[in-house]
């Protein structure tokens, strides 16, 4: 009786234990290796998901009908392509090898093996011919069992021979088949020909994007990708193997230089090729209006452009194309009819900041949503037309455009049934820092609940569509695997228990999700981590997110879980922490994605400032006791606040910080910024090295020397600028093997002590 009464009282301290820094900075190793990238097999029988076993990414498939786990061999398995549904037999590529898996007899074969690297695999309405790329070229393998055969379908080159791009195609053939003078060609070849087939088709410079071939197998889609002419940047490493400092490549900077994609049509019919030509397009050489050149606007040529895959009707030659302008102001969507060439501009959108938000893509090269229905008539897309990112339909026959989902949430992910009646939308719809799943019924426009509460949910769909796997996690507790069937009042069976038994000592926090009024009247939402009123010791610190457009002030696991477990050990030690989601960050719409336009530093940073004024009315903090720290864009953040609003923050610590956004990447900061070379002002009123002589309050700034992300001449320059400036009360922290992300747990802790110790010196009283 006596040792049960111990466990009883012993067991509330432990969960209450006093949290140790250097723990939790151990990362997965110590709240435990989370699963990720949940997949069904294409049998449908086994559920499956990705986890690191001894630092190694280990695949783990439970069986539904054995209702037990097995460790595999990813390659293996043969997992469920939406992509091939309908057929009974699926074919995909491991290790330069095509691969089938017969449905109906469970077993799978090596179809074709190859000494070159092969990939992009493609199938057709026809069952006949499945399609791979193998360099430049698309190759067709024949499954006809009485004639099973690999042919090359296409004979594309990028070696210039001072052909031009319509050489060697259909009109130089169609002179020889016309023309008996030109028929009698010396400079031909007839071996070479014959033996390749297929006279060689040169497709100009640029990096060739995956080809794509037409459900039809008539037509092969080809995009090329020319680059900017820009120069590298350079970081270096000085602890390397062999004690030798080595200088490493890296991303360009931002800069007005764009590069630019063109797509072309080749027939494989009459073995032609034709570019598209996209200069009809609405406003394709408009002016942004921050130029304000209201004399001349247009520019003299076409603005460079983003083509994204085509996605083809099933039904007939007819393509949908996704075209985006390279300052990402426009957005086109276009049909294409593959066999006369015939271009229809359907929807054109702008924005005066730039095209984003979910199912959308602030990158031009990512792709958004955008998909047919089966009748070939009418497709779906994305758009933040409403102020928030939604589903639409167009209809090609009557050209109009219906809004399938409407109201102030976003659209995160959609997945498609296999009847195509219903779609599978994972949105924020009961609260932002929510990821609900809905079944939206295309034909009455009702949406379904199927996984809604507070928290986070991954679906991912049998191929049946009778069951639901997912991922699920809330505030404080980790991403785990979860199984129901796909039917209202379900039962649910927990497949995993992830986290360690040291992480689970602890009784984490759930922090409240709450709002606060920002100074221009929006609602800004916060995490918000209290301590007892007994430990509470009046002072504050503010946390920055990073990576700008994210979101952190949510319902479920943080991707910043080492942020949240040194928040909690803030709050054993008396301080009141805010998590905020400032303007400019994800889940809440186009106007708070978009605030930040021009100037960084500004409604965002303001943000903070009206966060000040919040807490010290509504929670009793002493306005002269709080500090901020961040990383990456927090690290800005926190840069911009010491020294734009030198007298408002006690202290800050600022991690892998940009300091100059002119020295950034192009990708992100042009779609924010502009140009430096065409909108100075912005760059100059966001980037905290032009403020470097305001500098009153103590900051730590910490950064990777390694960094090819925030490179580490960002913090350099803005040393020198303290120096300069005669500023004391600043220091440096390096980490010679860190990169961005840091990876080392003794770095995490030396940076995280650090941080500590400026808050324990500078906020206490």
């Amino acid at each position: 009786m006596k040792s049960i009464l111990s466990f009883i009282l012993l067991f509330p301290l432990m969960l209450n234990a006093q949290i140790d820094l250097s723990d939790i900075m151990k990362g997965s190793s110590f709240v435990g290796e989370l699963p990720e990238n949940i997949r069904w097999t294409a049998s449908g029988e086994q559920v499956c998901f990705d986890r690191r076993v001894n630092d190694l990414t280990k695949t783990i498939c439970y069986d539904l009908k054995k209702e037990r786990f097995d460790t595999v061999k990813s390659p293996e398995m043969h997992f469920f392509d939406p992509l091939q549904r309908g057929f009974n037999k699926q074919y995909q590529i491991k290790d330069d090898e095509i691969i089938v898996y017969d449905l109906l007899k469970k077993k799978s074969q090596v179809l074709y093996s190859s000494t070159e690297w092969i990939f992009n695999l493609q199938r057709t309405n026809e069952s006949k011919d499945i399609y791979f790329q193998r360099g430049v070229d698309l190759f067709a393998w024949d499954l006809n069992p009485n004639s099973i055969s690999l042919r090359q379908i296409t004979n594309f080159t990028q070696k210039n021979d001072g052909k031009k791009d319509s050489e060697n195609t259909h009109l130089l053939r169609q002179q020889k088949e016309l023309f008996d003078f030109y028929s009698e060609d010396k400079n031909v070849n007839p071996e070479s020909l014959e033996n390749k087939g297929l006279s060689e088709v040169y497709i100009g410079e640029g990096r060739l994007r995956p080809l794509q071939v037409n459900p039809l197998g008539s037509h092969v889609v080809l995009r090329l990708h020319v680059a900017a002419d820009t120069k590298k940047t350079a970081y270096m490493s000085y602890v390397t193997a062999d004690g030798q400092a080595k200088s490493n490549n890296a991303r360009a900077k931002v800069s007005e230089m764009e590069p630019h994609q063109r797509m072309g049509v080749y027939s494989l019919v009459d073995d032609s090729l034709f570019w598209v030509d996209f200069s009809t397009l609405t406003d394709i050489r408009r002016k942004p209006t921050y130029l304000n050149d209201t004399l001349n606007v247009l520019y003299d040529k076409d603005r460079s452009l983003f083509v994204h895959p085509m996605v083809f009707s099933k039904q007939s030659s007819v393509g949908i194309i996704d075209v985006r302008s390279a300052d990402n102001k426009d957005r086109w969507l276009v049909s294409f009819n593959l066999t006369n060439g015939e271009l229809n501009e359907l929807v054109h959108e702008h924005d005066e900041a730039w095209i984003g938000g979910p199912g959308i893509s602030s990158w031009n090269m990512a792709e958004g949503f955008l998909e047919w229905l089966d009748d070939g008539r009418v497709f779906l897309f994305q758009s933040e037309r409403s102020g928030y990112s939604h589903l639409y339909s167009y209809d090609l026959v009557t050209g109009s455009t219906e809004a399938l989902t409407k109201g102030r949430f976003e659209i995160r992910n959609v997945q498609r049934s296999k009847d195509s009646n219903f779609l599978y939308v994972t949105c924020n719809k009961t609260h932002p820092g929510n990821r609900e799943v809905y079944r939206l019924d295309l034909e009455n426009g009702i949406m379904e609940s199927l996984l809604v509460s507070d928290g986070a949910y991954e679906l991912s769909l049998s191929p049946d569509e009778k069951y639901l796997a997912y991922r699920y996690s809330s505030t404080n507790l980790p991403w785990e695997v979860f199984l129901s069937k796909n039917a209202k009042n379900n039962s649910v069976k927990k497949l995993t228990k992830s986290t360690t038994s040291a992480f689970d000592s602890y009784d984490w926090l759930a922090p409240e999700l709450t709002t606060y009024p920002a100074s221009d009247g929006e609602s800004i939402y916060t995490r918000v981590y209290k301590p007892e009123a007994s430990k509470k010791n009046n002072a504050a610190v503010f946390f920055v997110h990073g990576a700008g457009y994210l979101q952190n002030a949510h319902h479920f696991w943080s991707s910043y879980y080492r942020e949240y477990m040194f928040h909690n050990l803030l709050v054993e030690k008396g301080y009141t922490v805010f998590d905020v989601d400032y303007r400019g960050s994800d889940g809440y719409g186009r106007d708070h994605r978009t605030a930040i336009y021009r100037h960084m530093g500004g409604k965002d940073l303001d943000d903070y400032i009206d966060l000040k004024k919040y807490v010290v009315l509504e929670h009793g903090i002493d306005e002269d006791r709080i500090g901020i720290y961040g990383g990456s864009y927090g690290g800005f953040i926190t840069l911009m606040a010491l020294l734009t609003k030198p007298d408002k923050f006690a202290c800050g610590a600022a991690l892998r910080s940009v300091t100059d956004w002119s020295h950034y990447n192009h990708e992100y900061t042009s779609n924010i910024l502009n140009y430096p070379e065409t909108d100075p002002l912005a760059y100059r009123r966001s980037s905290p090295i032009y403020f470097a002589e305001h500098l009153q309050k103590p900051l730590l700034m910490l950064h990777g020397m390694v960094d090819d992300n925030v490179q580490f001449q960002d913090v350099v320059r803005l040393s020198q600028r303290f120096i300069e400036e005669g500023k004391k009360d600043w220091e440096l922290a390096v980490f010679p093997v860190e990169a961005h992300g840091f990876q080392k747990a003794a770095s995490w802790t030396d940076e995280y002590r650090r941080i500590l110790e400026l808050f324990e010196t500078h906020l206490q009283k």
